[in-house]
């Protein structure tokens, strides 16, 4: 079965929305936004995310408190549990309008200008929560190295250095950044003249139809996109 290019485009965006999404939302749960290691004592690692604390002991493994109070957290953190937040309602909702809008999803009376407009929508939509997740990682790393660097701050004092979650975190706002890209470029593509594979079924005759008597494509129930 022959594939459009918009439809390729379509699938890749949704695709790489859908991975985008599940990156964020594991972003948002990991402890490992902040570690550090102590000189004194180098057996414990202390790690902090955007709910709770941890301490990893190699003897007895780790030990995890969620925060008491989200006025007492750092500004960086409130920032960021914002931001994840929304970003997870701006692309789980993207990637539902870019679905809908795409040829592979039929519906009756849908006609091609509305599904233009959804597949648009949703890669913008998408591209919104690419930056609402790159800001608040970028925003704890930019944190991160003001402190670490900062000659106020005694020698002895330990410093908090990246997390594993911040790598993840950029990742996750690439690919959200890359899914919207496509979904509008697909979105902006004009119509083709070769027919959808998705809608090629109905232009066929019906199995039932008597010898001899011609299919004239009145009963189609979808348009090509």
């Amino acid at each position: 079965m022959a594939w459009s290019v918009r439809g390729r485009l379509q699938l890749g965006g949704l695709l790489l929305a859908l991975l985008g999404l599940i990156c964020s939302c594991i972003t948002t749960t990991l402890p490992q936004w902040k570690t550090r290691n102590m000189e004194l004592n180098e057996r414990d690692t202390w790690t902090m995310g955007l709910w709770g604390s941890c301490v990893h002991r190699e003897e007895v493994g780790s030990v995890c408190k969620t925060f008491d109070s989200l006025l007492s957290l750092p500004r960086e953190i409130q920032v960021a549990r914002m931001f994840m937040i929304v970003s997870h309602g701006l692309g789980l909702l993207g990637l539902l309008l870019s679905g809908f809008g795409s040829e592979f999803c039929q519906f009756l009376g849908t006609t091609d200008v509305l599904k233009k407009y959804l597949c648009l929508l949703g890669g913008t939509l998408e591209a919104l929560a690419s930056a609402t997740t790159l800001f608040p990682v970028s925003g704890v790393a930019h944190t991160i190295v003001q402190d670490f660097w900062d000659d106020r701050i005694p020698e002895v004092v330990p410093r908090w250095e990246f997390g594993d979650a911040l790598f993840l975190g950029w990742f996750a706002g690439l690919l959200l950044a890359v899914s919207g890209l496509l979904l509008i470029f697909s979105a902006c593509k004009g119509k083709e003249n070769g027919p959808s594979p998705w809608s090629a079924d109905s232009r066929a005759p019906p199995s039932y139809a008597l010898p001899g008597e011609e299919f004239d494509g009145s009963s189609m129930l979808c348009e090509d996109l």
